[in-house]
């Protein structure tokens, strides 16, 4: 079977920015070559969208690097879990209230705790509440 973990958009980020890869984020993404499957939620391709466009805007990033990080995150072997939206109201919110965490950053915890994924994330409020809610932290 296929090792599967669940990714946030810290890691997407970390992949097509070089200021925010690490030797974790590089070595993830060696296994992704590797055949492991990333999974995430619906939003995640919006925030990844977004937070690429926020550095352009701040000319961290020119439109071609951003154009050609969208294509490469766009060819990775990536599933998107289409039932999250279920759980928005209920323990995503739980969640994101009992970890002081934002809502965004609970639906990337509450994909992996009720898909029972590692969380691969760079995030360290995400990383602490997921450790606390007993989810396997890479």
């Amino acid at each position: 079977m296929t090792q599967r973990v669940v990714i946030d958009a810290s890691i997407g980020l970390a992949w097509v920015h070089p200021d925010q890869s690490t030797s974790a984020t590089d070595a993830l993404l060696k296994e992704v070559g590797r055949g492991v499957q990333l999974v995430v939620p619906s939003l995640w391709p919006m925030e990844v969208a977004n937070a690429l466009l926020v550095l352009e805007r701040r000319k961290k990033l020119k439109r071609d690097e951003r154009l050609d990080a969208l294509a490469s995150l766009k060819a990775l072997n990536v599933s998107v879990d289409e039932e999250g939206h279920r759980f928005v109201f209920t323990t995503v919110s739980e969640l994101a209230e009992r970890h002081g965490i934002s809502a965004y950053d609970a639906t990337y915890l509450e994909l992996a705790l009720r898909e029972r994924l590692p969380l691969a994330t760079k995030d360290k409020p995400l990383r602490e509440a997921a450790g606390k809610a007993g989810a396997e932290v890479r």
